[in-house]
């Protein structure tokens, strides 16, 4: 629990990087996500890449918005800033940071409830307007602190826990980063840390707007109909003046394939993942033949991984605004102020 405070023994001949730090300096509090939950997957993968960097933890700023992804910046850089904002505000948020301060590394955290339903309109404008910031989303499908109602990425056709069907189509956040203008777009899996790790270090390095979708399996799911060990089945036959909930512990789900195969995923529901990894001979800087593979494969039921698409040379917001190098934070009032006359000289362009 997070407030038990992790222990300080380490190891003599534990590895460090070339700033001297081990990757303990780039872990956070103890995670309290359920057993099994791919987000802490995700979380030591976000550690992995920031001590293979040689990231310097002060310098980064992580940020979420509301939901159990949202709560997974406690558990990495415990030594970075950080902000938790409000549901669905994150990009908006981590916008007007990345304004102020440009010399930060951004890492927004974000969930499919937060970023697909009441951030939707968020994440598309930190996206077309180049935000320099690595944006991970952790996608499980449901709203899991509200008890498992589909999120808007869940898959048409599935079904909840209460048995109910999810009619209604979903919403493909990797396709709408590229048709916004994301210039690194990524999906992964949250058990395949040898693709995963990687994706996140290219993204921290990119200059510009760096999105990675990471599907993240949700234990809370594991009961099943019929059992009268369920959850649903207890609470239906519980007449105790008080509701305790329970969730078992679940091992990760954690898998490896080779470039361009298909791997046939369990999860802890008994519901199947396929997931397609890109070939090798793939070619990252089409941006329209990244949206036509995707919707290639999707129409067979495929889930696409790897880095779909890439430009090195794209820029990022302050290029777009024409910014001074300076930090905004860090200009004095000669600079914000520079007086009537320049206010004049300003309105006169314009009129």
């Amino acid at each position: 629990m997070t407030y038990l405070a992790k222990p300080k023994l380490l190891a003599a001949d534990a590895p460090r990087n070339a700033l001297g730090y081990t990757r303990r300096d780039y872990e956070g509090a103890i995670s309290t996500l359920c057993a099994g939950c791919g987000h802490d997957s995700i979380s030591a993968s976000v550690v992995q890449a920031c001590f293979d960097l040689d990231v310097e933890p002060h310098k980064v700023a992580k940020l979420s918005g509301i939901g159990c992804s949202s709560k997974t910046p406690d558990y990495f850089l415990g030594n970075s800033h950080g902000f938790n904002s409000v549901h669905g505000r994150m990009p908006s948020v981590l916008t007007g940071a990345a304004l102020a301060n440009r010399n930060l590394v951004y890492l927004g955290v974000s969930g499919d409830g937060d970023s697909a339903s009441i951030g939707i309109g968020q994440f598309a404008h930190a996206m077309r307007r180049g935000v320099n910031m690595t944006y991970i989303v952790e996608n499980n499908g449901v709203y899991g602190l509200t008890k498992g109602q589909f999120s808007a990425t869940a898959d048409k056709g599935s079904k909840s826990k209460k048995g109910v069907i999810n009619s209604d189509n979903p919403i493909d956040l990797v396709a709408l980063a590229l048709q916004l203008g994301a210039t690194y777009v990524g999906r992964s899996f949250s058990g395949d840390k040898e693709q995963l790790v990687p994706l996140i270090k290219g993204a921290l390095r990119h200059n510009g707007p760096a999105f990675i979708d990471v599907i993240s399996p949700c234990v809370t799911f594991n009961n099943h109909s019929g059992s009268t060990k369920s959850y649903d089945y207890v609470r239906e036959h519980n007449e105790a003046v008080n509701r305790v909930e329970v969730i078992l512990p679940r091992d990760p789900i954690e898998t490896s394939y080779p470039a361009g195969s298909l791997r046939r995923i369990v999860q802890h529901d008994g519901s199947i993942l396929h997931l397609r990894k890109l070939a090798v001979d793939y070619d990252p800087s089409d941006r329209i033949g990244a949206m036509n593979h995707l919707q290639e494969r999707h129409a067979l039921g495929e889930i696409v991984t790897g880095l779909l698409y890439v430009d090195s040379s794209g820029q990022d917001m302050h290029a777009h605004l024409n910014t001074v190098e300076k930090p905004l934070n860090q200009l004095g009032d000669a600079y914000l102020c520079p007086g009537s006359k320049a206010l004049h000289a300003l309105n006169g362009l314009l009129r």
